[in-house]
């Protein structure tokens, strides 16, 4: 038994967890957001049997796609008379980070 958490795109979550129901695996979702880029993700968290490891990934994978955003850079601390002129910044957003974490007992009361 494993239990897997998956921090995908808030984007990407329904489609996500449509999938893994579909599939009879049930998630809890939990609202994040991320550190850099402060966007929202939403993190699921599932018990997954050892055989189905694979399926569940291939799963997260066709639905969390990768995506191009711009964003204004936060401006530096400047000293005062220095000028400073955000550009937009081109970033990778999306896709998914998944933990797979050994689990020793799990049980469903």
């Amino acid at each position: 038994m494993k239990l897997l958490i998956a921090v995908v795109h808030s984007e990407d979550a329904s489609s996500t967890m449509d999938a893994l129901n579909d599939r009879g695996i049930s998630v809890t979702k939990f609202a994040s957001s991320g550190g850099f880029l402060q966007h929202k993700n939403v993190t699921l968290m599932s018990g997954i049997d050892d055989d189905r490891i694979e399926e569940v990934l291939g799963l997260i994978k066709e639905n969390c796609r990768t995506r191009s955003e711009f964003m204004n850079p936060m401006p530096p601390l400047v000293e005062p008379g220095d000028f400073f002129v955000p550009y937009p910044v081109e970033v990778q957003v999306g896709g998914a980070t998944v933990f797979i974490v050994n689990v020793d007992r799990f049980e469903k009361l």
